[in-house]
């Protein structure tokens, strides 16, 4: 199998959704209540830092191999 590049935004997205999901599967078993003023928020506050982490990771690696080259010697 090939090696692709870790998608940063993709494997907080799919870590957050399980760890909510997670949280009301555990609130419902117990007979508990979660506050959605504080899960919705905290959700999109999370997507849009990851959001951030994606797009200065993608930058990072887009400019590794953009390199200048030396210029020229100069001749006298």
């Amino acid at each position: 199998m090939r090696k692709h590049r870790l998608d940063v935004f993709s494997l907080i997205s799919g870590v957050l959704f399980t760890a909510v999901a997670g949280v009301y599967l555990v609130a419902s078993l117990n007979d508990r209540t979660v506050n959605g003023r504080i899960v919705i928020p905290v959700t999109l506050i999370t997507l849009g830092v990851a959001g951030l982490a994606g797009a200065v990771t993608a930058v990072a690696r887009r400019g590794r191999g953009d390199e200048l080259p030396p210029p020229p010697p100069e001749e006298a």
